[in-house]
């Protein structure tokens, strides 16, 4: 079963001490969100990217330079 250490700081203490069966669920549904999370946070910046190419191949086709476009964009 997994273990969590609990710190007494007035006592000075440390103590590893078995989780319990909701604190074990609620860390599983917690890294479960956090996953959820960071595949937002990917799928995100993936689009931005993508975007971002899409944009500037877009403005080259209007006749742009790549000096130009870099410029605009940054």
């Amino acid at each position: 079963m997994p273990t969590k250490l609990v710190v007494d700081i007035t006592a000075g203490t440390e103590e590893y001490v078995e989780m319990t069966a909701e604190e074990i669920a609620q860390r599983e549904a917690d890294s479960a969100a956090r996953q959820i999370e960071i595949e937002a946070e990917e799928a995100a910046a993936t689009k931005k990217a993508a975007d971002k190419v899409s944009g500037e191949a877009k403005l080259a086709d209007l006749g742009l330079s790549a000096d130009e476009i870099a410029a605009l964009v940054g």
